[in-house]
């Protein structure tokens, strides 16, 4: 909580903070070199009592996302309008010009992040984007403007160019007076859930299909709680195996039509698959072939003359780095009768030896050897430096209080 955004890797297949795709697509389709900043408005400034209206086309940029003091961030459909007054302290998601934004910034003393913070989450990728929208010849829109219907307001769409007969006609250009036509591209900033409502919205027609988004089969509710549940109850009450158990459950879904053969297929996480089938192999050879035994033999010799202290740290940090290679119960199993021995031989207690052996293998945080680990890896983008910035910190914590509490404790 305290240090995780230090630590915490930005997940960028997943999570851009920057939204650096969709500002190259329209710089390449349109022209536009816009990027997507923050900007906070201190007290003193003299923005502070204006409106949108007031400040978006005469300085030529887009307020996408606001987030006043002590409250939640605002974007999305009937979030953000034209009469909005700006407030001391409030941080806005703007899309514009760089050139613009730095005058715009400037001119009224406000702070400019170029990385998102407040909208990492809410701005990302994965969440929103740049898309494109026809108005078609049957459209309810045709005659009036973007203003005359509140189009950010009430549709979540932030216009942020109209293109109109070859010509792209950008932010300051007035295109939020010019009365639609039928066949103008819209250029827009939206939230992808919005987007998809619009979708089913005969007023629009939405060029853009490559976007992060589910089907909704809100009719496939029952099927889909029946069979989790069945899961769960093979997983709790029955002896069947893990594997199989989730297994029966996930055929059961694509049966019933809860998910597509293709979207399982799509939701699987092939590298997490081959490096798991890896170590299993690696786990083994260095078990059977008595590597780890050696190497823990080894190890404990050279401690021998320590404290007792000293001792149970290193068994510890043996038994840490034996999980990152085998799985923990093979490790547990390898170390418990060094331990014990090492621990009758220095008139040590066995049992917190072999307790401290028992802890240990769980610090599995180090790189993404673990199962958990490694299903977390593929779908949130992580690399094993990652693991190993975030993941070095919580073992040397780990480490550091177990021994402390097992001190205190026995």
């Amino acid at each position: 909580v305290v240090a995780g955004r230090f630590v915490l890797p930005v997940s960028k297949s997943g999570s851009s903070t920057s939204g650096s795709d969709s500002m190259e697509y329209i710089h390449n389709v349109y022209g536009a070199d816009y990027s997507l900043s923050e900007l906070v408005v201190p007290e003193s400034s003299d923005l502070v009592g204006k409106t949108l209206d007031d400040i978006e086309s005469a300085n030529r940029i887009r307020v996408i996302a606001n987030k006043r003091p002590g409250e939640e961030g605002r974007f999305g459909p009937g979030t953000l309008a034209r009469d909005m007054e700006m407030q001391p302290g409030i941080v806005l998601g703007v899309i514009a010009d760089p050139a613009n934004l730095s005058a715009f910034a400037d001119t009224y003393g406000l702070k400019l992040r170029t990385e998102l913070r407040t909208f990492a989450d809410t701005l990302s990728t994965a969440k929103s984007g740049i898309a494109e929208v026809v108005i078609p010849p049957g459209s309810s829109l045709i005659g009036k403007s973007a203003r005359d219907v509140w189009m950010r307001k009430t549709y979540g769409l932030a216009l942020i160019a109209l293109h109109r007969g070859g010509k792209t006609h950008r932010e300051g250009d007035e295109i939020r007076t010019m009365p639609l036509e039928a066949g103008d591209t819209l250029v827009v900033h939206t939230a992808w859930d919005a987007l998809v409502r619009i979708e089913s919205d005969r007023d629009f027609v939405v060029v853009t299909t490559e976007y992060p988004h589910e089907e909704a089969r809100p009719q496939k509710i029952v099927p889909a709680l029946i069979f989790f549940g069945l899961a769960l109850f093979l997983v709790l009450f029955t002896d069947l195996r893990l594997s199989i158990a989730l297994l029966t459950g996930a055929i059961g879904m694509i049966l019933s039509g809860v998910l597509k053969v293709e979207e399982a297929y799509e939701a699987v996480s092939w590298k997490t698959v081959f490096l798991l089938a890896s170590l299993i192999p690696l786990g083994l050879a260095v078990e059977t072939s008595g590597t780890a035994k050696w190497i823990a033999e080894q190890t404990l010799l050279v401690v021998g003359e320590n404290p007792i202290w000293v001792i149970q740290a290193a068994v510890a940090v043996l038994a840490t780095f034996f999980t990152l290679v085998m799985s923990n119960v093979g490790a547990t199993v390898l170390l418990v009768p060094l331990a014990v021995n090492i621990a009758i031989g220095v008139g040590a207690d066995p049992a917190i030896f072999a307790l401290t052996v028992a802890l240990a293998t769980s610090n599995s945080f180090l790189i993404p050897t673990h199962q958990v680990n490694a299903l977390i890896m593929g779908p949130g983008g992580y690399r094993v430096p990652d693991f190993m910035k975030a993941g070095g910190v919580m073992t040397i914590l780990f480490l550091v209080v177990m021994m402390l509490m097992m001190g205190l404790v026995f």
